[in-house]
């Protein structure tokens, strides 16, 4: 018999973007590594991205989702609708004053009628782990009070750190530790930790000194392998020229500014290349960020598609000959991680990170396949991509290895987080919470 774990997840499909990927292939993969998941989410709502395909995806695993409805500023749009993406000064005012309203966030509408159907699914059937997944981290707060009231294990995800999030506002120090003394009960709670880098469990150690550094596993990032074997019904948007290709959506202090003004200077000074190279945008694509192409008399040389399904933007990335990622610079920008870096290592290609030092430049440092540069310094950049039409040019672009790449295999990824639900699976009844063992 399966082990049987509830995992909370606001984020989840149809609801699309990176975030609701690592989620998704978890529950996917755990039923191969002896666990059987049961899926707490929200029914579907408005959201930026919708992605069907990844709807089918999670139809055809099988896993039983049970959804709820929730209180939260999405249900003022129309359901299952996408939501066009506002100018960036306004959704940055947008979600200071949502952080100064809600705590933890604005989505803790959503608790009163989970922990209503948590409760239901946990007296109908026995589950030997909770498993909360955050941002939002009103899933943590979810899962705390059922692990609690249910005396049933509960382990912690953070795709993104809490109180120190690098997006996070606070309007005044007592803002900021309403969310620390939030969080510290929630770890008090928990019995495992799981994050996705380093630099986030660092952090949580410094702050809350009764962690103890074998109280939190890392688990990063990853791609589904599954994703990247395409069928004939996948066409390849294949081209001519020398393919950049960005997947994802630009907010906050990522821009595509740096790397937009880089490449119209190259074409400038050589004009020989405006016909060799090709700029493509795979996401939510802002009208100020259209507006900057025109100004840059860049509509010849940049496509934008806007999101696409998951599937079909793997597909982009296969067909591309160099793919690049931007993560502005800022207090707590090191410990970012962004989920599109592991898909492109799941294509192989070579990657250009406008990024500051951190995890990112890193992990593409150690994918012998990458160059890194600051992520506004536009001569360097510029130079970066004339590099790579050079080795373009002679057929010589770097791959990622294979050995290098199977690292972040989501298979893989789901059965190393299945060892970290078993090892609860001894603690039952004793109910042993981190810091509280060797």
């Amino acid at each position: 018999m399966l082990n049987r774990v509830l995992v909370i997840a606001y984020y989840f499909p149809p609801i699309g973007m990176s975030g609701v990927q690592r989620t998704l292939k978890f529950v996917k993969y755990l039923p191969d590594h002896g666990w059987e998941p049961t899926v707490l989410t929200i029914t579907p709502t408005a959201y930026y991205a919708l992605d069907f395909g990844m709807m089918r995806e999670l139809e055809e695993s099988n896993v039983r989702t049970v959804r709820t409805n929730s209180l939260d500023p999405t249900r003022l749009f129309e359901k299952g609708k996408p939501i066009k993406m506002p100018h960036e000064r306004i959704r940055v005012l947008l979600s200071k004053l949502s952080q100064i309203i809600f705590i933890p966030d604005n989505k803790i509408g959503w608790k009163r009628e989970a922990l209503k159907v948590g409760r239901q699914l946990l007296r109908e059937q026995q589950f030997d782990v909770i498993l909360s997944t955050a941002p939002p981290y009103t899933c943590h707060l979810i899962g705390q009070e059922l692990s609690k009231e249910f005396r049933v294990p509960l382990v912690l995800d953070y795709r993104d750190a809490w109180v120190d999030n690098p997006l996070h506002f606070y309007l005044t120090p007592f803002h900021k530790l309403l969310q620390q003394r939030l969080e510290k009960s929630v770890l008090r709670t928990s019995n495992r930790v799981v994050t996705i880098n380093r630099r986030i469990k660092e952090l949580m150690i410094t702050r809350y000194r009764f962690l103890g550094y074998n109280d939190i596993a890392i688990i990063p990032q990853g791609y589904d392998p599954d994703d990247f074997r395409l069928d004939e019904s996948v066409e390849l948007p294949y081209s001519k020229k020398m393919k950049f290709t960005y997947a994802g959506t630009f907010y906050h202090n990522r821009t595509p500014k740096y790397f937009l003004t880089a490449l119209s200077q190259l074409l400038k000074e050589k004009p020989n290349l405006r016909n060799k190279i090709e700029a493509t945008f795979i996401g939510a694509f802002r009208n100020e960020n259209m507006s900057l192409i025109e100004t840059l008399e860049l509509q010849d040389v940049v496509k934008v598609f806007g999101y696409l399904d998951h599937k079909s933007t793997v597909g982009y990335l296969m067909a591309s000959d160099v793919l690049w990622l931007t993560i502005g610079k800022g207090k707590g920008e090191d410990m970012v991680s962004t989920g599109k870096l592991f898909e492109y290592i799941g294509a192989r290609k070579p990657i250009l990170g406008l990024v500051p030092e951190g995890i990112a430049s890193a992990t593409i440092a150690a994918s012998t396949a990458g160059t890194v540069v600051d992520p506004y310094d536009i001569e360097a950049i510029k130079r970066a991509i004339e590099d790579y039409y050079r080795l373009w040019e002679k057929h010589e672009l770097p791959e990622i290895p294979v050995e290098f790449a199977d690292d972040y295999n989501r298979i893989k990824l789901a059965g190393e987080l299945a060892k970290e639900l078993a090892f609860q699976l001894d603690y039952r009844g004793s109910y042993v919470k981190v810091g509280a063992r060797d």
